[in-house]
């Protein structure tokens, strides 16, 4: 999830298990080691931008790498506080800061090394946005009380309204995922591939992404009391053999073609109104629309030259009345193509 819920997280699971004298200085601890695991964002390089995209969320969320994680957190820490704590309890600490950075941003949407060294899969399972300010507000308004009154069984309460709130989220994405194939069998379609994902900041609003035969279709699906099925667009899935033709398999346009399509998981499409724009599907500003939020330009006049990494976040007023509209479950007219 973002910096800011990685940070109180960490810190509410070392607050409670401390005793009162120590729930300041184990919250502190706590904070600076969730956050240790976002340290990957530093791998990158200027002429490879897709290598950021390759090591986010990679050997340091894995849960091999907490022991270690933690361990850096200490020693940072110990020369400020090894008047107050002792090395032990300052580790013990950090590792409970630590121990579920990778597990809480495997609740995304993005893909987690979890399992890294043992195996290189991402792990999604998509039940929580990466932003979602009511997961976030569960943890901080127990914690600020428990630091404000030392005491840790608030802080308790708060990481028991956060498991709430992930337990809600697994129910309402088998609700989306059970109205989303439920949609394509209506459509005929055998469904080779299915992805359910909440929107920014919710739990009522999700976009579903499925593939058949080669083509991806995108909806959005409102799980309230009752559930409404916005349809979306639809497009065919990225084939480098007739994208790319004439371009060597060995240039560099063709390798990071294939590595942006391994990053995004085979999810990838050509922008339908840029086709030299190759994007993940899986993102997009609204759960209905196959324009991906970010991608790589292709360009096969200049088959050694670096893609470069784009994204695109604009929202029009129109846009944003729209998601609105779906967010509260209303009635909405299709788009018209022009």
């Amino acid at each position: 999830m973002d910096l800011v819920t990685q940070g109180i997280l960490g810190a509410s699971l070392a607050a409670a298990a401390a005793p009162a004298r120590d729930t300041r200085l184990a919250a502190g601890v706590g904070l600076l080691s969730g956050l240790m695991a976002d340290l990957d964002v530093l791998i990158r390089r200027a002429d490879d931008p897709l290598l950021v995209l390759e090591y986010h969320r990679h050997f340091s969320h894995a849960l091999v790498f907490v022991p270690l994680g933690a361990l850096v957190a200490a020693l940072l820490l110990w020369p400020l506080l090894r008047r107050r704590l002792g090395f032990p309890r300052l580790y013990g600490y950090a590792l409970l800061g630590h121990a579920l950075a990778g597990v809480l941003d495997a609740c995304t949407s993005y893909g987690t090394r979890l399992w890294w060294p043992f195996s290189d899969q991402p792990v999604a399972w998509n039940i929580i946005a990466v932003v979602d300010p009511l997961f976030t507000l569960a943890l901080l308004l127990p914690l600020i009380l428990a630091l404000w009154r030392r005491r840790p069984g608030l802080v308790r309460l708060g990481l028991g309204l956060a498991a709430l709130y992930l337990a809600l989220g697994v129910v309402q994405q088998q609700r989306a995922a059970g109205v989303a194939r439920q949609l394509a069998g209506e459509r005929g379609h055998a469904v080779d591939e299915l992805l359910v994902k909440p929107t920014i900041a919710n739990l009522l609003l999700w976009r579903s992404v499925y593939v058949v035969d080669n083509r991806v279709y995108v909806d959005g699906i409102h799980v309230g009391l009752t559930a409404r099925v916005y349809p979306g667009e639809s497009l065919p899935l990225f084939d480098p053999d007739t994208a790319l033709a004439g371009v060597a398999p060995d240039s560099r346009l063709w390798r990071d073609a294939a590595r942006f399509r391994e990053i995004s998981q085979g999810m990838v499409v050509r922008h339908p109104d840029y086709p030299e724009l190759l994007g993940d599907v899986r993102y997009a500003m609204l759960p209905t629309s196959a324009e991906p939020l970010w991608g790589i330009l292709l360009d096969p006049r200049s088959p050694e030259r670096t893609p470069p990494f784009v994204t695109n976040r604009a929202l029009s007023e129109a846009g944003r009345e729209r998601f609105l509209a779906m967010l509260l479950g209303r009635a909405i007219a299709p788009v018209m193509d022009d």
